[in-house]
């Protein structure tokens, strides 16, 4: 038999390939990518119609080495790295650096990790799609070349180490602009009218079809109806069918698992990766909402078993996006008969989903009747209109429905009685309530994701790591704030009687929102105004359709990056030498004290205020902006408040009391003694005997550990020691911290229990591990709470745009080199020496 060497990206995918073919077929990863484009200026050259200039990266060297040894002691060689266009790109760059033969080459693709798809596969190869190539190269140089000149003239015009891109700016532009619609909006109120009715022995809803402007207007119309009688005008019974969602692909996934389970983009297509690596659901990568013809029959075989026959009905949905180029399925479970599936909880709640969304799309529609009934006022020329509706037949509604964006839900829908033309209903209650219209609401991640699939930008594969990037550089962040209580006018008629109250709703929540910065507002600004192509929506999107039409054979890459670049590129050096530098300088007013002018701009360090003007005679003061605050819409007041730093709060122990706020946050100082003020507390308003409060509870705190440090003794070779941190209590065993359950009392915290805690954190570390990288493993790429990251040095670094399992030690670099180093300001400095 022939021996074959069979090459995937990724080594959880070979593990589970491995299982399907037998002793003759060895299967080995290649980690992602084995070569990418060069740093800086050696990556692309310009003059040689953008010829790229790939490097294989130090740590990708020994992966080579032994992939071309391999390669060499086999007879066919398999290329199976997933089927989209960057799937494409690494089984090229495997055919070019390992320098394979055309006649020993096979590439095989799959979107499903099963024994049959693998298989049929290999049943059918076919050679490397050099157009699909293309695209990809076309994307990777167009995106090197805009990032490579726009950022550094974000460094020289606005702030240093900045950065900008074709897609995660205009995907900035769209959160600027929804952002600063909230803001101009003019929120208006009215009265809603909802009563409550009686008919046939069952209480029911309905809403007055007219809304008055005013509290007055609302009563005077209560008044009037005080002893009005009710009849039925007309009663409206219409049968309706409700047809379930298509299966999902990469965009309907993140946005509904956004909303169902509360996971991020990036956490979404993590837990997607792992699920289709051991096999469970088909590729995670796609904008097909198309199902094979197995798949339908699998489907149905499991929906006729689980619910019987009437609930099956097989249909195939067609994919809308002109430009779909990722896999040709939609993603679904492989096994329509397993319902859970993944080895973590997070992982089995979006695999049931999954496989909910793909059962429920084979499924009958469900069968309702809407009741509409109108109730005549007598002596009113408005009317009362109650909706409800009846599921005759529940049909896909017994597995899945789906969730929309919508924040304001229907509070008047109920079940209606059986009443008829002319019959007569009696008032309960009637109820006018005041109601606020409401602002378009903030970006989601999810409701983001939707927008941009909208218009077209971006590709399935870039959502996750665009709203991960805007995130990570500081041009977007997401909200925490619950939102303001507004109270409401409620004016109830009840038995001839009008009552007056009032109810609250909560107004401004930004609460899992994504919010832009003032730097984000700043660069989207900039860009707008100086790169009007890079910042259009419809330009961004006619970029992608470009691609489409390069990875279809229609057109030369390199063409259409020497259509785009030149007059891009002649832009930016007009913009570097005529563009004003960026500040955002605001001049808010006159300070009443000391007559000084206020103004507000942005800083090497971040926004801030300042308090007069450098002169002979004085310096100005300066004082950062808190949080929530920004510079287009903060007030000469709330300027003047952050003056008001350092308090003095008066002598303590015959030493002054001081408040500011330093490195790690605001603190009480006495003396040459700091002291936390916690959060519930604020800085500008926390009195004398609240400070006094702050610096007893630490005393006694500072009382209880006064044993702390405590040596346990030796342990395999380390020694183990409780002592007390910044983030609470740990034990301390070969230069690690592992963090104390919450709860336990680290003053009596044994030996055991400390060995145990090590060995359970070392068991839950290494199942959390994804490679290591370095000869002697000073790398460590793991996954972790909040997503992948790496350790260097002793320090943790986030993984956000690039995929973990391809993660090289020049990426690694790269990044450590890119991430700032957190500066002390000087009191936080001061307070260290101390």
């Amino acid at each position: 038999m022939p021996k074959n060497l069979v090459i995937v990206e990724s080594p959880a995918k070979a593990k589970t390939i491995e299982k399907f073919l037998g002793k003759d077929y060895t299967v080995k990863s290649s980690y992602g990518h084995i070569r990418d484009l060069d740093k800086g200026d050696h990556a692309i050259d310009i003059g040689k119609h953008f010829k790229p200039h790939y490097i294989v990266p130090d740590d990708k060297k020994k992966v080579v080495q032994e992939l071309k040894k391999l390669a060499s002691e086999s007879d066919v060689i398999w290329l199976a790295s997933d089927e989209d266009r960057e799937g494409e790109a690494i089984s090229w760059h495997l055919f070019e650096v390992l320098g394979l033969k055309e006649d020993k080459t096979r590439r095989i693709v799959f979107n499903e990790i099963t024994q049959t798809a693998i298989l049929k596969a290999i049943q059918n190869p076919r050679k490397i799609d050099i157009n699909l190539v293309n695209a990809q190269q076309a994307r990777r140089v167009l995106d090197r070349l805009v990032g490579f000149e726009l950022s550094p003239l974000l460094w020289r015009k606005v702030k240093p180490s900045l950065s900008a891109g074709r897609v995660q700016s205009v995907s900035v532009r769209l959160v600027v602009e929804r952002e600063r619609e909230i803001r101009a909006f003019n929120a208006k109120d009215e009265f809603r009218v909802l009563g409550i009715f009686k008919a046939k022995g069952k209480e029911f809803k309905a809403v007055l079809n007219h809304r008055f402007t005013d509290a007055a207007q609302a009563e005077q119309f209560l008044q009037q109806i005080a002893d009005a009688s009710y009849k039925v005008l007309s009663v409206e019974k219409k049968p309706l069918t409700r047809n379930p969602a298509p299966p999902f692909t990469t965009s309907t996934l993140q946005q509904e698992a956004s909303r169902k389970l509360g996971y991020s983009v990036s956490a979404t297509m993590q837990l997607a990766q792992k699920l289709y690596e051991e096999g469970h659901i088909t590729y995670m990568r796609t904008d097909s909402v198309n199902l094979s013809d197995t798949a339908l029959q699998n489907a149905k075989n499991a929906i006729m078993s689980e619910y019987g026959e009437s609930y099956a009905h097989p249909r195939k949905y067609a994919t809308k996006s002109a430009g779909a180029q990722e896999a040709h399925e939609a993603i679904r479970p492989t096994y329509f008969d397993k319902h859970f599936a993944g080895n973590s909880d997070r992982e089995k709640k979006l695999y049931h989903l999954i496989w909910k969304r793909s059962i429920a799309s084979q499924m009958a529609q469900a069968k309702l009747e809407k009741t509409i009934i109108d109730i005549d006022i007598n002596g009113q020329p408005y009317r009362f209109v109650a909706e409800g509706e009846v599921v005759v037949f529940d049909g896909f509604l017994k597995v899945y429905m789906e969730s929309n964006d919508d924040e304001e839900q229907d509070d008047t829908a109920s079940l209606l009685p059986p009443v008829a033309k002319g019959d007569t209903v009696l008032q309960q209650k009637v109820v006018a309530e005041q109601r606020y219209n409401r602002p378009p609401p903030r970006y989601t991640e999810a409701s983001l994701v939707k927008k941009l699939e909208e218009l077209g930008i971006g590709r399935p594969s870039t959502y996750a790591p665009t709203i991960s990037t805007i995130q990570k550089r500081g041009y977007v962040e997401v909200g925490k704030k619950e939102g303001e209580p507004r109270t409401l006018q409620v004016l109830t008629l009840s038995q001839g009687k009008i009552t007056k109250s009032t109810t609250s709703e909560k107004t401004g929540s930004e609460k899992g929102k994504l919010i832009p910065t003032d730097i984000g507002n700043l660069v989207t600004d900039f860009l707008s105004e100086h790169f009007t192509d890079i910042m259009d929506y419809g330009f961004t999107a006619s970029v992608e359709k470009e691609f489409d039409t390069i990875a279809e054979g229609q057109r030369e890459w390199n063409s259409m990056i020497d259509a785009f670049y030149h007059p891009f590129h002649d832009n930016v050096n007009k913009t570097l030498k005529e563009a004003d530098k960026v500040t955002g300088e605001r001049t808010l007013g006159i300070d009443p004290k000391s007559g000084l002018e206020i103004i507000t701009k942005m800083g090497k360090y971040g926004p801030y205020v300042q308090l007069g003007v450098t002169s002979e005679d004085q310096k100005p003061k300066y004082a950062s902006l808190r949080s929530g605050q920004n510079l287009e819409t903060i007030s000469l007041e709330e300027a003047i408040e952050l003056f008001k730093l350092p308090r003095q709060l008066g002598s303590f122990e015959d030493v002054m009391l001081e408040v500011n706020i330093g490195r790690y946050g605001p603190y009480v100082k006495q003396q040459d003694k700091f002291y936390s003020i916690p959060k519930e507390l604020d800085p500008y308003s926390i009195t004398f005997d609240e400070a006094v409060g702050v610096i007893s509870a630490k005393r006694e705190e500072e009382g209880k550990n006064s044993v702390l440090p405590l040596k346990l003794g030796e342990w395999e070779g380390g020694e183990l020691e409780v002592n007390n941190g910044r983030f609470g209590p740990y034990v301390k065993y070969l230069s690690k911290y592992y963090s104390l359950p919450k709860g336990e009392d680290p003053t009596v915290f044994t030996k055991e229990q400390a060995i145990a805690l090590v060995e359970s954190k070392m068991k839950e570390a290494a199942k959390n591990i994804i490679k290591t990288l370095g000869d002697k493993e000073e790398v460590v790429v793991m996954t972790g709470k909040y997503g992948p990251y790496f350790t260097y040095k002793k320090k943790n670094y986030t993984i956000n745009d690039i995929d973990p399992q391809s993660l090289t030690m020049e990426q690694v670099l790269k990044i450590v080199k890119e991430t700032p180093a957190k500066k002390k300001t000087a009191s936080a400095s001061k307070r260290k020496s101390k």
